[in-house]
């Protein structure tokens, strides 16, 4: 299985630039997911790897092989990568058969009979889809003729096999289910995935890495755990995370031990970074995901219930701090009245500290409260 290489690559259609001078490295048999807004580029981006778009400028690489480079003018067509495309509308053909589907672009291939029956058996038994191979797609669900779709994607053995979301045409329950199939397919494959989403849950819960774009430009590219817990700035932050960060402006200054004295809300705390920082802007923004900030008796944070949301599983509770409406996850069947006062603290040492005006983060670290 390849590694893949892209190497300063742009694309630019006039003065738009849907990509703009990317540099990242896919290691074999990684699950890379391409996240980002409407528009941010993933799919262009997906779309170069796979020959289906010619960059504007770069060099692209596939297992030590040359498919792209503008200086050479080398660009390999996709038929030439020995990659496997997943369409988000399957491009099932519908006069042919499960079975005929999935053998169809090995025939091609100038396969042997007794190959591409034991491939496609194989193929079925894979996905679950034994039972199918003699329907045609409009007898199936969704969930089948994805499954379909993945077969027919796979049963070449491709180097690389791509996804430009695949799951959005599915329900809920549905996009639940098969991403645990994916993640499961993922592994006994052995292949290398790059696949497309705007759902930041289909990334945290599928990826062994993140490629968080914005406007063409990336964002950051780690593990999603590390984004989540160590976001590089606050598009980040905010994008990954459901409830949302919770983000609040406030006045820092270093302390001569390290720590940085907070001022926010009308409350004074202070921050103690995980490793030591040189220099504090004093325009800042506190980030907390709900799940740290924790309501609780012993809290020294006075707040009020805005509404509360509970799940069964958790609860969401939106509380106001001097007029600011801040989200707490907690966890169990627990309900709270519209208006109740509630104490809450800061607890973990995930806590962000955000440069107001540049938006990337400074520190990372843990909040102590005064006691009252």
């Amino acid at each position: 299985m390849p590694k893949i290489e892209l190497l300063n690559v742009s694309k630019q259609w006039g003065d738009f630039i849907a990509v703009d001078n990317l540099n990242m490295v896919i290691e074999d048999r990684d699950f890379v997911i391409l996240l980002g807004p409407s528009g941010c580029g993933k799919t262009t981006t997906l779309r170069m790897i796979a020959g289906l778009e010619t960059p504007t400028t770069g060099k692209i690489t596939i297992d030590g092989v040359t498919v792209f480079d503008a200086e050479q003018n080398i660009n390999l067509s996709a038929a030439k990568r020995d990659i496997g495309f997943l369409f988000q509308n399957y491009a099932l053909w519908p006069h042919m058969t499960v079975f005929k589907n999935i053998s169809f672009g090995l025939e091609n291939l100038k396969w042997s009979k007794d190959e591409i029956n034991r491939r496609v058996g194989e193929m079925l038994a894979m996905l679950k889809i034994e039972n199918f191979a003699s329907r045609y797609p409009s007898e199936l669900s969704g969930g089948q003729q994805q499954r379909v779709a993945i077969a027919r994607t796979l049963a070449p053995r491709p180097k690389v096999l791509f996804m430009d979301e695949p799951l959005s045409n599915l329900d809920a329950k549905l996009r639940s289910e098969m991403r645990i199939e994916l993640k499961r397919l993922h592994a006994d494959t052995d292949a290398t995935f790059v696949y497309v989403t705007h759902d930041q849950l289909e990334a945290m819960t599928l990826a062994t890495r993140v490629c968080l774009m914005k406007d063409g430009v990336l964002q950051q590219y780690d593990p999603p755990l590390t984004v989540y817990r160590s976001p590089k700035n606050f598009f980040v932050a905010d994008f990954v995370g459901n409830p949302t960060m919770n983000f609040i402006p406030s006045d820092a200054t270093l302390l001569d031990d390290g720590s940085i004295q907070l001022e926010f809300a009308n409350l004074q705390a202070r921050f103690v970074p995980n490793t030591p920082v040189d220099v504090v802007p004093q325009k800042t923004i506190l980030g907390i995901r709900p799940e740290h900030l924790t309501i609780t008796e012993e809290g020294r944070i006075a707040t009020t219930v805005y509404s509360a949301l509970p799940s069964g599983m958790e609860t969401t509770v939106k509380v106001n701090l001097d007029g600011q409406l801040l989200s707490s996850v907690v966890f169990g069947a627990k309900d709270f009245p519209v208006d109740q006062a509630v104490n809450c603290t800061i607890e973990g040492d995930s806590i962000c500290l955000f440069d107001e005006l540049s938006s990337e983060c400074v520190a990372i670290g843990r909040v102590e409260l005064p006691n009252i």
